[in-house]
């Protein structure tokens, strides 16, 4: 199992720097616009594109970083009165839907980057297929954590 867990471990810790800075930059980068257009009457149009490509990275890293943590939104109210071997089937399902939620993001986004790689984001200028290469890599990241999971459930029960 640790042959998944070490990977997975760095790649929580980067995912964590990765999110957190696009949080501090994003939170600066509004400070800036705010002051700039209020103070100023000066406000930069390069500031709203910027933004939501920030604000795309700390949404779908976020998400992966919580299945890694095991937390999720959800009634558990169910899964908290079943038994312990329905308790492990429940989170079995869980993990799987969650790879097959990630792996729709996965070939969809990747399709729309493919479509997309031509045109420009305006003001800024970088290919409009960031946007959605930003949640390819967190599908990645959501179904290795998921299989983690699994695979943590998987030899709980050989014990």
């Amino acid at each position: 199992m640790s042959f998944l867990k070490r990977p997975n471990d760095f790649l929580f810790r980067a995912l964590v720097i990765v999110a957190s800075t696009s949080l501090a930059v994003l939170c600066l980068l509004v400070i800036y616009s705010v002051v700039m257009r209020y103070v100023f009457s000066d406000a930069p149009d390069y500031v709203e594109p910027i933004a939501l490509l920030l604000v795309i990275v700390i949404a779908m890293f976020g998400a992966a970083l919580k299945v890694r943590e095991g937390g999720h939104i959800g009634l558990d109210s169910l899964v908290k009165n079943l038994s312990e071997k329905g308790q492990a089937i429940a989170a079995g399902i869980q993990h799987l839907c969650l790879i097959a939620f990630a792996a729709a993001v996965f070939f969809g986004c990747l399709q729309m980057a493919e479509t997309t790689i031509d045109d420009r984001i305006p003001i800024i200028g970088i290919p409009e297929a960031v946007r959605y290469l930003i949640p390819v890599v967190a599908s990645v990241c959501i179904a290795l954590f998921s299989f983690e999971h699994l695979l943590a459930l998987f030899v709980k029960k050989q014990k």
